[in-house]
């Protein structure tokens, strides 16, 4: 009987002949042609080493640094290598606790037997260079370069942020960082993370036996470089920034600085703050630590998270909405009816601008009263909702309520009350002006961030509107544009509006009886408007927004100060400092300046633990 496959063994014994005669040549290939294999063999390993970018640098508005890099090196141990017995004299060499070291290399161990991982990082030039002498006692262990973050001046710690090692949830989210990667954690490091960090790069470097590296893996071949990150030039006027921070020593509060044309941020200070090179390097997670558990809350950006009362500030935007509703002229005279609210001794507005001039809560309780019950339905209920309503979107228009699109993350909306909001605490239909008059002057439920009270000052200064705040005027030596919104927003007041608002700000720092002397200058006018915002917890906070000069402005600014009372003593002067500086980069008033910085508020609360 014949065989069914009469040829099956001869196919698999020429298949059997063809892959021996792979492999002979493949290992002819590797022994006699390729070198490299040879080299391999010679040396006892190839490491893959990451080089890590520069990150972009910072700029001010002027040029000056704000941010630059410095070299350090972490110390990497490579498991498959590592001897546990070096463990110790290593440890007396890089200046670290035994037991901590060996725990460490415990850890690297139980983690994988055959992935590099961190065993010291960020050691300084000054230890590495002690350190290279000696690693080839170690092997297992080598170095590898990244850099720090450094501050030339020690401010707008809030705005440049910090930047930290990458959780297990970030790696996951986005394959580029790698466990022992650092992130921008906070500020402009984080908002622009994917323009500063870079690209990293990846050099093969042959090693020998006793861990000394031999020179790159054939020639370089497979070496990729790393490329630096993109500077960013900010808006930031860093004199006055620093100027600002001065000023605000021993105080809680915020000061925010805006070209009003353009919406450039020129100062933003949330105070306390601290030092930014306290959140870099080896000590940062102490440092952090004890920042974090700090009662004054010096993380806490008090400029964009912060919600107050606006109080008398809030004035101005209701002048304004009444002014275009029709319910005032600018010329309205309204009696100073004590009966109605409580306000300081001083005579009856005759118009809008003297009533903003004096800041008289009367009148203005008249003229929100003339807002919210416009008698468009004769239930004083539904009358109330129907003015509530139209006041809601007036203030939308101001940015107020609504996140401003900065260019930073972490910013709050602030809070402006509706009809819904009321609904819900009070109940349908069981509330009317006589339930929500206290937003007539800034009080109550209303809140808004020092930002958007900056803001407002821009969009008087501006007559009717304003450019989103931001930050960052360009990105790297092409200035790039960054992708902010670059628009104006205008308000829905029509702008002759402005003019009786901009002659009481005049008033209030200028003229006889104004609330706002202390910002007067002589040589620049101011307009301003102050404000005492109500704190049911201890002394009243004190706020003051101005802009100048008044024709053409080119600073509007807000300065909030806690627990120090009322915005023409501390605010207003301050504010004038910070406006004169920057407008002639004089310092003509050290003995004001001295007072300022030497005044100091504490909340009611602490006070026992200061």
């Amino acid at each position: 009987m014949k065989r069914a496959y009469p040829n099956r063994a001869h196919i698999l014994i020429a298949i059997f002949i063809v892959v021996i005669c792979i492999y002979w040549v493949r290992l002819f290939y590797i022994q006699i042609i390729d070198s490299s294999y040879r080299e391999g063999a010679k040396n006892n390993a190839l490491r893959k080493q990451t080089q890590y970018p520069a990150r972009g640098l910072v700029y001010d508005r002027f040029g000056k640094l704000l941010v630059y890099n410095e070299a350090v090196y972490d110390l990497i141990m490579d498991p498959a290598q590592a001897r546990e017995a070096d463990i110790v004299n290593l440890c007396a060499l890089i200046g670290i606790d035994e037991e901590g070291g060996k725990q460490r290399y415990q850890k690297a161990i139980d983690f994988s037997t055959h992935t590099p991982s961190v065993f010291e990082k960020q050691i300084s030039k000054e230890l590495y260079g002690r350190l290279q002498e000696q690693l080839f006692k170690f092997p297992g262990f080598y170095v590898q370069s990244r850099t720090l973050r450094k501050y030339p001046q020690a401010i707008a710690a809030h705005v440049l942020g910090y930047i930290g090692e990458v959780s297990q949830k970030q790696t996951q989210a986005d394959s580029y960082y790698k466990s022992g990667d650092y992130i921008g954690m906070s500020g402009l490091e984080k908002q622009y993370e994917p323009m500063l960090r870079g690209k990293k790069g990846c050099k093969l470097l042959m090693v020998d036996v006793l861990n000394r590296e031999k020179g790159s893996y054939r020639n370089g071949e497979f070496d990729t470089a790393s490329v630096a990150g993109l500077s960013l030039y900010s808006t930031l006027d860093m004199d006055l920034q620093a100027m600002a921070e001065m000023l605000m020593k021993n105080k809680r509060g915020s000061i925010v600085a805006i070209e009003p044309a353009t919406g450039e941020i020129l100062a933003l200070v949330s105070s306390p703050s601290y030092d930014p090179n306290l959140l870099v390097g080896r000590v940062r997670s102490a440092n952090y630590r004890a920042l974090l558990q700090d009662p004054s809350k010096p993380l806490f950006d008090r400029t964009l998270m912060a919600y107050y009362p606006p109080g008398s500030i809030f004035k101005i935007p209701q002048a304004l909405i009444a002014l275009q509703e029709g319910v005032i002229t600018e010329n309205t005279a309204i009696p100073c009816d004590h009966s109605l609210v409580g306000c300081h001794n001083h005579p009856s507005a005759t118009n809008v601008a003297s009533a903003l001039r004096m800041s008289c809560n009367p009148y203005f309780y008249v003229v929100f009263r003339r807002l919210i019950m416009q008698g468009k339905d004769l239930n004083r209920f539904k009358d109330s909702r129907l003015g509530l309503e139209e006041w809601e979107s007036y203030m939308k228009s101001f940015g107020f309520g609504t996140r401003l699109a900065i260019d930073l993350p972490n910013a709050k909306a602030g809070m402006i009350p509706n009809v819904a909001f009321f609904d819900r605490y009070y109940g349908k239909e069981r509330w009317a002006f006589s339930t929500i008059y206290s937003l007539s002057i800034g009080q109550g439920e209303v809140g808004l961030i020092p930002l958007q009270m900056a803001n407002l000052a821009a969009i008087v200064a501006n007559r009717g509107f304003y450019k989103t705040p931001h930050l960052v005027r360009y990105i790297g030596e092409n200035k790039q544009i960054p992708n902010i919104d670059t628009e104006k927003h205008y308000t829905k007041i029509e702008s002759p509006y402005f003019e009786p608002i901009i002659e009481g700000m005049y008033g209030a720092v200028h003229e006889p009886g104004g609330t706002a002397r202390r910002a007067r200058l002589d040589s620049i006018i101011v307009c301003g408007k102050t404000g005492t915002s109500q704190n049911p917890h201890g002394k009243d906070h004190a706020v003051f927004i101005a802009f100048a000069p008044k024709d053409k402005p080119k600073i509007a600014i807000s300065v909030f100060i806690e627990n120090s009372g009322f915005g023409g003593t501390w605010s207003a002067p301050i504010a004038g400092l910070l406006i004169e500086y920057y407008l002639t980069r004089q310092r003509p008033r050290p003995e004001l300046e001295k007072q300022m910085m030497e005044a100091s508020f504490t909340p009611k609360e602490e006070r026992k633990k200061d």
